[in-house]
């Protein structure tokens, strides 16, 4: 990451903006969103690695495994996760839940939220966002199947163009066993909602 030039784009916008960068409340504010970028983006170059494993970082996280009963059902929900809208750069927030069914093999619980962490440290759109979330417990858990719900709010909509804050989109992928299973679904949506 190049903080200098993000410090150099923050003092253009606010010049841009008709603000005076060099007075007492604005003079450190490039510094500042350059330290901030840095945190919020760390998941930006994880995966640019060689195209046989394009995401080492997320394979790592979901290497440590414990022997389960094959065939169970493990749902993790309200992982709460913040992220950026890649069209506008501004943060779009709320809640993943994961639901996978094990081949035998379980993930421990914080890795699921760190793979949330991880995919949402990145300019992103929440669609890819399930996604890749979902996609990596297939790959990396070899689960028998997965379903990844993610609602969240976007400040691109609450606080800007249309104006409607409160409005949540949601967003579900479904891979493996979960494609062709409505019952399945549905019960995980119940799970979501009732516990």
């Amino acid at each position: 990451m190049d903080k200098e030039k993000i410090k150099e784009g923050v003092k253009l916008i606010l010049e841009g903006i008709g603000e005076d960068a060099s007075r007492e409340g604005l003079v450190e504010t490039p510094d500042r969103i350059a330290r901030m970028y840095e945190e919020i983006f760390a998941g930006i170059d994880r995966d640019r690695v060689p195209a046989d494993d394009s995401d080492t970082v997320v394979r790592e996280i979901l290497s440590k495994t414990f022997e389960a009963q094959k065939g169970q059902l493990i749902l993790e929900k309200d992982i709460t996760f913040y992220s950026m809208c890649e069209h506008h750069l501004l943060p779009f927030y709320g809640k993943a839940h994961i639901a996978y069914i094990s081949n035998g093999r379980v993930a421990g619980l914080s890795k699921l939220a760190r793979t949330v962490e991880e995919y949402a440290k990145r300019p992103q759109l929440q669609e890819r966002l399930t996604s890749q979330i979902a996609d990596a417990i297939m790959k990396y858990l070899h689960a028998e199947g997965v379903m990844v719900v993610v609602e969240a709010e976007h400040m691109c909509m609450t606080m800007r163009g249309v104006k409607k804050p409160g409005s949540r989109t949601m967003t579900y992928v479904c891979r493996g066993t979960f494609e062709n299973d409505n019952a399945a679904m549905d019960r995980v949506l119940s799970m979501i909602k009732d516990i």
